[in-house]
């Protein structure tokens, strides 16, 4: 019998709210530290490319570190009601 498109769209759309909500915290400590760099490189009249770089990784590497927990559960929990739901799945 199958899934119906309906299942799999429900399933998509969980998929993709999870990498939205996982992904969110770092993109959103990138986007903000490069804006604060930003507009301190405009302030000083310093425009260096590279300046972003360092702080950004910094940034990234420490919110991985406090919410890296966090998010490996999401996404764990997610397959792993995947993967108890499969032989519904294959009928």
């Amino acid at each position: 019998m199958g899934m119906t498109v309906d299942e799999i769209v429900a399933i998509a759309n969980r998929a993709l709210y999870l990498i939205i909500k996982v992904s969110a915290p770092v993109l959103l400590v990138s986007l903000t530290i490069g804006l604060i760099v930003s507009i301190i490189q405009t302030i000083t009249s310093i425009q260096e490319q590279t300046l972003t770089l360092v702080p950004k990784i910094i940034g990234v590497f420490v919110t991985l570190m406090l919410l890296g927990h966090w998010m490996l559960t999401q996404m764990t929990d997610f397959m792993n009601e995947l993967w108890s739901n499969f032989s519904l799945y294959v009928k």
